[in-house]
Parts: structure tokens; C-alpha cells; sequence
């Protein structure tokens, strides 16, 4: 459980948050989508994604190579929907970050899950 000062303060951040909001809106993405759509650094972002993952925000996968971040669907009700609300509610905030991201060449494919 993620009492609301530990939620905020990992939102705090500006790339933590971003990359937050674009998984939110994504379903999952990896390292290399997030590097592309920020436009910033592959150890920044791992760094930033790892203090995530610790504060209980996001989990991971991995696919062969691939590691796939996604939102904890385990979070307080009230965490996913502030999330889900400030992502809606914020598209201009990710535009330019958005258009990174699906002007990409080569993203990852995912294994849908057949069970």
C-alpha cells in the first residue's frame, strides 16, 4: 500500500511522470519506447522506471530481450484513478512525447498472453 505522499512524490518528477502517463496510456512499454518518446537517455530512464517499480507503481516483464513496464493493477483504487484521470485529461502534456513514440522504427512486438 502507497500512503498519498509516497504516490506523489515519485510523480514528482518530470521524466518519472511522463513515463508513468505514457505506460498509462500505452498499456506496457520497454525501455527503448520510453528512450525514443523522451527523448532522453537509455540510463535515465531505467533509473527513473526502477524507482517506480520500488514505490510499488509499476512491474515489469520480461520478453526475450525485452522489458516491459506496465501500471501495478494492484494499486488503491484512488492511485489508478488519479493516474487514469490526469492522463485522460492531459493529452497536450504527451503530445510531442506521443509522436516520438509512434513515429518509432522497429518497436518491440509483444507475446499477447493466450491464457
Amino acid at each position: 500500500m502507497i500512503n498519498p505522499t509516497q504516490f506523489f512524490k515519485c510523480l514528482a518528477d518530470d521524466t518519472r511522470l511522463r513515463c508513468l502517463m505514457l505506460i498509462q496510456q500505452e498499456g506496457e512499454l520497454c525501455v527503448c519506447e520510453l528512450t525514443q518518446a523522451l527523448q532522453d537517455t537509455q540510463p535515465k530512464i531505467s533509473r527513473h522506471l526502477a524507482q517506480l517499480r520500488q514505490c510499488g507503481l509499476l512491474l515489469d516483464r520480461r520478453q526475450g530481450q525485452w522489458v516491459f513496464y506496465r501500471v501495478n493493477p494492484e494499486l488503491s483504487s484512488w492511485c489508478l484513478s488519479v493516474l487514469a484521470e490526469a492522463t485522460v485529461n492531459n493529452a497536450l502534456f504527451l503530445k510531442d512525447n506521443i509522436h516520438s513514440l509512434h513515429t518509432m522504427g522497429g518497436r518491440p512486438d509483444r507475446i499477447k498472453s493466450c491464457c
